[in-house]
């Protein structure tokens, strides 16, 4: 194992000829992007690597003089310690000035310890638990939290006049978000949270679950769990038990729904209703454009999904921190030249807080319908400027 003394030594010389290069002539900034590129959550490289190139296609592959090189990294699912022997990789060998990707939150609370130390940025293009900026000034997020999507859905499903609820998440960080975030929200507007569940994040058989739903006596459920086969198989158990047919509504953050997984779904989801700040549906310019280029250079843009956008996003932070940095890599500097900058995204106006690091955006209330043909998530209303409603919570 490499002592603390090496790694120090190793990562001075990386960052000592970074600082030379770059006062120097044109260089290949390294960007290294650790995701899920094969297994059961492949969906997520995927599409990481898809908004990458999208925004490389509109916006060239270099800043200034220097030119972006993204190197990727697979974690097949999550796995901290993994996660911290391949960043240590990419920082010490690979030379990458930015560290960027991770799907799920405890792979990116791994390498707060060595982005520190190095001192580079870390974008976050998804992990959604609140307390992961909290770990390190360097980390900046272009996603979303659990907090920030479900506040406003909780306050939708109380005005609705639904008074008894019940939770039904993922039993890791964004799941454990999400239940506080819809119970203290729910029950501040008047409802009771009947019963919470929390599921093991390899849970595959969701039977049992949907029983104990359908004996709750709720009225309504909140689900979450992180995009892929783990959602796609909770929504069709839903369907199939019956919980629909017997009244009891569905809401969630976006991840149940996500554009992809919507032909395997089927109608079984139609009048399902999410809240989230990316739909294929939403209506602008800067959408547009983003969907046309995708199917310029994939095809079709059927896959693109809040994911590419997380990455799309995250590309326009790097790009501006080289920008305003002159390509130097002091990472507290480069996250400082992001703080309250303001975009149109692909999701709508978004802003970096400069408090959290984490993007302000929309969250749109969104239902599921068939469009000539296609099911869609169609923005019903929308929730501006929404903070992260989790960030230091209590503290």
């Amino acid at each position: 194992m490499m002592t603390t003394t090496l790694r120090k030594a190793l990562l001075g010389a990386v960052f000592a000829t970074a600082l030379g290069a770059g006062a120097a002539d044109a260089a290949t900034i390294k960007v290294g992007v650790i995701a899920p590129f094969s297994g059961p959550f492949a969906m997520f490289g995927q599409t990481f690597k898809e908004g990458i190139a999208v925004y490389q296609a509109v916006h060239g592959k270099t800043v200034g003089a220097d030119t972006v090189e993204f190197v990727f990294k697979d974690l097949d699912q999550a796995n901290p310690a993994q996660s911290k022997a391949l960043a240590q990789e990419l920082i010490v060998k690979e030379k990458v000035s930015f560290l960027a990707g991770f799907a799920f939150t405890p792979d990116a609370m791994a390498v707060a310890p060595l982005i520190d130390e190095a001192n580079i940025p870390a974008v976050i293009f998804n992990a959604a638990t609140s307390a992961i900026t909290e770990k390190s000034p360097r980390f900046v997020r272009s996603s979303f939290t659990l907090w920030q999507n479900t506040v406003p859905l909780a306050n939708h499903v109380a005005k609705l006049g639904v008074k008894k609820a019940i939770t039904a998440v993922s039993d890791y960080g964004p799941g454990i978000d999400g239940e506080a975030a819809f119970k203290a929200t729910f029950e501040k507007a008047g409802g009771a949270v009947v019963d919470t569940i929390r599921m093991p994040l390899k849970s595959t058989d969701f039977a049992p679950f949907m029983q104990r739903i359908k004996d709750s006596g709720a009225e309504a459920v909140y689900a979450f769990l992180p995009a892929g086969p783990t959602t796609l198989a909770f929504a069709k158990a839903f369907a199939d038990n019956g919980l629909k047919e017997k009244g009891i509504q569905f809401f969630g953050p976006g991840d149940i729904t996500q554009e992809p997984d919507l032909p395997a779904l089927g109608d079984a989801v139609l009048g399902m209703t999410t809240s989230f700040h990316y739909s294929q549906a939403h209506e602008s310019a800067a959408n547009k454009s983003f969907l046309a280029k995708y199917k310029e250079l994939f095809g079709s843009s059927d896959n693109a999904t809040f994911t590419s956008v997380g990455a799309y996003d995250g590309v326009h932070l790097i790009y501006t921190m080289l920008a305003k940095t002159g390509g130097k890599s002091d990472g507290l500097k480069a996250v400082e030249a992001v703080k309250g900058l303001s975009w149109e995204s692909p999701r709508g106006p978004v802003t970096i807080d400069p408090d959290s690091r984490h993007i302000r955006q929309t969250i749109y209330l969104r239902t599921v319908e068939r469009v000539n043909g296609k099911l869609q998530n169609t923005e019903k209303d929308a929730f501006p400027a929404q903070p992260d409603f989790g960030y230091k919570l209590g503290k």
